[in-house]
């Protein structure tokens, strides 16, 4: 069984996190285990994840697989280590909210899942890239949900029905895969600690695969009614799990959300309390 990990800093935030993503139930029998066909290997058999980066029919790098995030922290904060987002009054006024709360009205804790582009860091809890022509397929774990990226020539939607995930489509520049997306329903963070966007977010992000085993990601958000101006994210990188499959994990109840809307209600009275003395 694949168990959501605990960051091994955070404190009381990792603990909410794994409270929450305990909500959900995840099947335990199905191929955790099982040698994949056209996966290098070394002389004991192995994956090789050094092995140099596998190529489609085109010569494009293929981005296929299972990939897991290297560290918790690009879920937790998006931005660089060091930095802050270039957040406007009201976005900044939100933003303090959730962290000084710990996660006041974090979206898993009512079964939605993660947005873009976090949804893809999520600990424990890895997601598959399927890279066809006309289209890569992104299919996260968390809740069984998945992601389009049109590489057809179309363009995007001028006025699309908001969505969870938006609208994406996807080009080559080089050996760097570009996907932009639009079209957001407001409602998703951008991070656990909640950087927040509007339905105006446009994201661009280019994927790298390194190697067989290794791939980084950068994102650049644009929300000209969050933030100041565009900021890029720090740059992700993940690792490839060979030999396995996704689990089965879906949202089944919310027999936890009682208690953690009681802690955030507390949260925000002791920081109003503290807000009063000053």
């Amino acid at each position: 069984m694949r168990i959501p990990r605990i960051p091994a800093s955070g404190g009381t935030v990792a603990k909410l996190t794994f409270l929450i993503c305990a909500m959900a139930g995840t099947a335990t029998a199905q191929w955790l285990s099982i040698p994949l066909p056209g996966t290098p290997r070394t002389p004991d058999g192995k994956p090789n994840l050094k092995a140099a980066t596998p190529r489609t029919a085109d010569g494009k790098p293929d981005l296929s697989g299972i990939w897991g995030a290297d560290s918790p922290r690009w879920n937790e904060n998006l931005a660089p280590v060091g930095t802050e987002a270039p957040m406007l009054p009201a976005a900044a006024e939100l933003y303090k909210h959730r962290v000084e709360t710990l996660g006041w009205d974090r979206p898993e804790a009512y079964c939605m899942p993660h947005g873009v582009p976090d949804a893809m860091t999520v600990g424990g809890l890895p997601f598959k890239i399927l890279q066809m022509p006309g289209v890569t397929v992104l299919l996260f774990e968390e809740f069984h949900k998945y992601r389009q990226i049109h590489t057809d020539g179309r363009q995007l939607p001028v006025d699309p029905d908001p969505a969870w995930y938006g609208y994406s489509i996807g080009r080559w520049e080089g050996d760097t895969f570009v996907v932009e997306t639009a079209g957001f329903k407001e409602g998703s963070w951008l991070d656990n600690n909640g950087h927040p966007h509007t339905d105006a977010l446009r994201t661009t992000e280019r994927f790298r695969r390194v190697n067989f085993g290794h791939m980084e990601v950068e994102v650049t958000i644009d929300d000209p009614k969050a933030y100041s101006r565009q900021w890029k994210s720090d740059t992700m990188r993940f690792t490839l799990k060979p030999d396995t499959e996704l689990l089965e994990h879906l949202c089944e109840n919310n027999r936890d959300l009682p208690v953690l809307e009681r802690y955030w209600r507390d949260q925000e009275q002791v920081t109003s309390s503290k807000k009063g003395k000053q």
